[in-house]
């Protein structure tokens, strides 16, 4: 019997917001996925605090709920835990750009195959609009009101310079693209990102300028260094610069959970262990 993965949770994200579109992606990614033979159980959704986290709430395999900006470290460890599963990491900008940066750097760093998905609407919408790491320059919100004055972060340079090995752009203005990015990215054997820029139609409604300024990437080789290195600083966030959505960059490098796995250790005696590590202390084999 084929899962429902709507669930009775009530949406509560504003009409227009860009989450609606994530969600509409990334189920549909999952039913294909089962469709193939992937059972919805190998499949593990993280979240953190924010708008984006309710994403979990919605979509009917298991989650888990992390806090702020900490992401990243979950789904690691799920991994490392468990390699047999898909991990997907959902996290806003303000979460994973700002307070969870260095997790992300490292997990970039070591390569673990884990997928992240930044909603990323440059502002912290459920606190009611203050700035974030992507917000531009003069950005006037609840913190700023004067405007921001710092220049925003482009975290896929970044995440380029600390060893990510798929790393693409999505825009929640665009479902069959976002479809396909999510596909490739749960699909790739390494860290994955896609920054999506997630519109946020309340505090920064940002669709007119990105209807403007977005295109698909058609002649572009995600394994030149140089020409993704382009790209990627082609639109730096402040400026009126075309933006590129597709795959931008594409390696193929070991994983860190593979390397995790020591020779000779099959995986009952890895969750045996596992087991006598999580147990209570104090607990006696009669007990367990």
């Amino acid at each position: 019997m084929q899962r429902e993965l709507a669930t009775h949770a009530k949406n509560t994200w504003c009409p227009g917001c860009g989450n609606f579109a994530i969600l509409t992606s990334i189920r549909a990614v999952l039913k294909a996925l089962a469709d193939e033979g992937t059972p919805l159980e190998r499949v593990v959704l993280v979240s953190g605090i924010g708008c984006h986290a309710k994403i979990v709430d919605y979509i009917n395999v298991n989650s888990f709920y992390s806090i702020h900006g900490r992401v990243t470290p979950v789904a690691e460890a799920i991994k490392i835990a468990r390699p047999d599963l898909k991990v997907i990491g959902f996290a806003g900008d303000g979460d994973a750009y700002g307070e969870g940066l260095e997790h992300l750097v490292f997990a970039a760093k070591r390569n673990i195959d884990i997928t992240m998905i930044i909603h990323n609407n440059r502002v912290y919408g459920l606190t009611t609009g203050q700035y974030t790491p992507t917000s531009p320059q003069g950005f006037k919100g609840r913190s700023t009101p004067r405007g921001a004055l710092e220049v925003p972060l482009n975290p896929l340079e970044l995440m380029l310079a600390s060893g990510a090995t798929f790393l693409a752009r999505g825009y929640s203005g665009g479902l069959e693209l976002l479809k396909k990015l999510f596909r490739e990215a749960i699909s790739h054997k390494g860290f994955a990102l896609v920054d999506v820029l997630q519109v946020c139609a309340t505090f920064f409604n940002m669709y007119e300028y990105y209807n403007q300024k977005v295109y698909e990437l058609k002649e572009h080789d995600p394994v030149n260094h140089a020409q993704v290195s382009a790209k990627i600083r082609e639109w730096d966030y402040n400026s009126d610069a075309p933006i590129a959505l597709g795959i931008l960059y594409r390696k193929i490098a070991p994983t860190f959970d593979e390397k995790f796995q020591k020779p000779g250790i099959d995986a009952a005696d890895r969750k045996s262990k596992l087991d006598e590590l999580l147990k209570p202390r104090g607990t006696t084999e009669a007990d367990a």
